[in-house]
């Protein structure tokens, strides 16, 4: 009997091994229905198998089992480079780079994001929407952006790719701390977010992706990181300040905040518009990300952008009236995915 019992686990074992090494094909969805463009066909996940003590050379499952000799016995294949260079990059866990494949058999080259983070902008979003401060928190939020505009047009003045940089270095922060908030109160209080957590989190993604693209466009001088670290921990830890004390307050100076940052992107259109600023080819990075057209330039660039700014400036004045009604953020759906 312990015979058959110790047969049944070795058995097991190998079943379990034999799982953990192969390669598993995830087939996605189509672009209707996730948002995942149609041009990806699939997602290829290689799980090497894991390294176990008691087993001194295991074979990593993006191998190909090894082909028999000419004589019948077993031979080493030799691994292909795509192979090698997988196993490199594993850890000693047996965590493995993920590969995604385009339909046409190429792999996706960029790490910052994956194709299900791509999508098309609605650049027709209207530009011209205004809130006009009701209270006098609303007041104070707006003062304050204006307080803040003022410094920032006398130090960049009119070179906008570089006050696009640190527009987006401050703009990706209000996002990243109300959704840590909102995630914290969430553990403490087991209770749902109504999405709110994933929606602010979305958009400071969407505001550091921005930052990846501008950095391509212009290089920051050595001043100009360094007023960045400074404003950074100044507003990183005055808005959390803000929004512990009042979120309506914090969601709409976020609002007229994004507000400033579709007018200072609409001058920026117009400096191209006016020959003024350099119409160059689009990033590979935004061609990807906003799936531009083939042959985009900046102009379209800071249209997609100036278009997710407009999207931010709808959300955040929304979370503010929220608030302002007397409504937690759970009790109305938040707008996930709305670029």
């Amino acid at each position: 009997m312990m015979t058959q019992s110790a047969r049944r686990a070795a058995v097991g074992s190998a079943a379990a091994l034999k799982h953990l090494g192969t390669t598993r094909l995830f087939q996605t969805r189509s672009a209707a229905g996730s948002g995942f463009p149609a041009t990806f066909a699939a997602v290829a996940v290689r799980s090497p198998t894991v390294p176990a003590p008691w087993m001194a050379c295991t074979r990593s499952a993006s191998t190909a089992a090894a082909p028999p000799a000419a004589d019948g016995s077993l031979g080493a294949a030799a691994p292909a480079a795509g192979d090698k260079k997988e196993k490199e990059a594993a850890s000693y866990w047996g965590v493995a780079p993920t590969r995604v494949v385009k339909e046409d058999g190429t792999e996706w080259k960029g790490t910052c994001f994956r194709p299900w983070d791509t999508y098309e902008v609605d650049v027709s979003i209207d530009m011209t929407k205004h809130h006009e401060p009701v209270t006098m928190g609303d007041k104070v939020a707006r003062w304050t952006v204006k307080a803040l505009r003022w410094p920032t047009d006398i130090f960049f003045q009119r070179r906008y790719g570089c006050r696009a940089m640190m527009l987006e270095t401050v703009a990706a922060v209000p996002g990243m701390v109300t959704g840590a908030v909102l995630h914290l109160r969430s553990l403490r209080r087991f209770e749902q977010s109504g999405g709110w957590i994933r929606a602010l989190l979305e958009e400071a993604e969407n505001e550091r992706m921005h930052l990846m693209t501008f950095m391509e466009v212009s290089r920051p001088r050595w001043h100009e990181r360094a007023l960045v670290v400074a404003v950074q921990g100044i507003f990183f830890n005055a808005y959390l300040a803000a929004y512990l004390l009042s979120p309506a307050a914090a969601h709409r100076m976020v609002g007229y905040l994004e507000e400033e940052a579709v007018h200072s992107y609409t001058e920026f259109l117009r400096g191209i518009d006016a020959g003024e600023i350099d119409d160059v080819p689009a990033p590979a990075i935004a061609v990807d990300y906003w799936r531009l057209r083939p042959g985009a330039t900046l102009r379209d660039v800071v249209q997609a952008v100036r278009a997710d700014e407009a999207h931010h400036r709808d959300v955040n004045h929304y979370a503010s009236d929220i608030h302002r009604h007397g409504h937690a953020p759970r009790e109305v759906a938040a707008p996930i995915g709305y670029h």
